[in-house]
């Protein structure tokens, strides 16, 4: 069995603020402890499972260089660095049995929920079909399109319940409690690998009971962007075009790999600014 582990940042137990998770920020050492040691959890959890997995994790946070690489589990393979094919999801493909998101956060707009955002601060909202979507069913529809399923989604209560809105039947743990954007009440830490870690072995011993996300095309996918000069610049790639108001553009995916595909270079190009 191959398992993708992929590891966002905001989520983590105990992280609450962007100085947590920016590597130019005073307290970033200590989100990348939280955060590997939660994945360390998981990957054992996996394993307690199935000793024979091959257990594949994913860094899907920011510059996908966050996790320790000498203080994983040793016996995980680490995906590293950008950019690469399938961003977050790097190392997925049609082999892979089961996909555990962890330490992920809630889309933008959604609340009360800890560091909510999509993709980047240049994006506002991402529609598929019409549906808001942000990084949690992006990932999991993506994943879907390959037939694998989400079994495992750790964050807050908030970013829990949107797979769970999804996704009904995968295991969610909630490591805190959203009070807002920047504000929780959050486990002890080595509660929370604990949970983790019984968690991910309940969520893969039961993968065959959960059905992937699939999301059928073509697709109408609509994003709302934050700058006025990220959708001139998104308009220049064929086949975006601008809505009215000015802030959403728009394309028509013949399936959602393709549509995953775009909605990650449209993220990249909403990172530039004027010079």
């Amino acid at each position: 069995m191959k398992v993708l582990v992929s590891v966002d940042m905001e989520g983590v137990s105990g992280v609450v603020h962007p100085t947590e998770t920016h590597p130019d920020r005073y307290d970033y050492e200590r989100g990348r402890a939280l955060m590997t040691a939660d994945t360390n959890s998981v990957v054992a959890g996996v394993l307690d499972a199935d000793p024979a997995a091959v257990v594949w994790v994913a860094d899907a946070h920011g510059p996908f260089r966050n996790l320790l690489p000498e203080e994983l589990d040793r016996r995980a393979r680490l995906v590293r660095g950008k950019p690469r094919p399938l961003g977050m999801l790097g190392g997925l493909d049609e082999s892979t049995d089961a996909l555990l998101l962890v330490g992920y956060h809630a889309r933008a707009g959604r609340g009360p929920a800890v560091l909510a955002h999509t993709m980047n601060d240049g994006i506002l909202d991402v529609r598929v079909a019409g549906r808001s979507m942000g990084e949690i069913g992006l990932n999991a529809a993506m994943a879907g399109h390959l037939g694998v399923p989400v079994v495992l989604l750790s964050g807050d209560d908030s970013a829990c319940a949107e797979l769970r809105d999804l996704v009904p039947g995968a295991v969610t743990t909630a490591v805190k409690e959203a009070l807002g954007q920047g504000a929780a009440v959050a486990l002890h830490p080595e509660e929370a690998r604990e949970r983790l870690r019984r968690a991910a072995a309940e969520a893969v011993a039961r993968r065959a009971d959960v059905p992937p996300l699939a999301i059928a095309g073509p697709l109408e996918v609509e994003v709302d962007l934050s700058a006025p000069s990220s959708v001139d610049l998104a308009t220049l790639v064929p086949g975006v075009t601008r809505r009215d108001g000015g802030r959403t553009v728009a394309f028509t995916a013949t399936d959602f790999a393709e549509a995953y595909r775009l909605l990650l270079l449209l993220a990249q190009l909403a990172t530039i600014r004027p010079g």
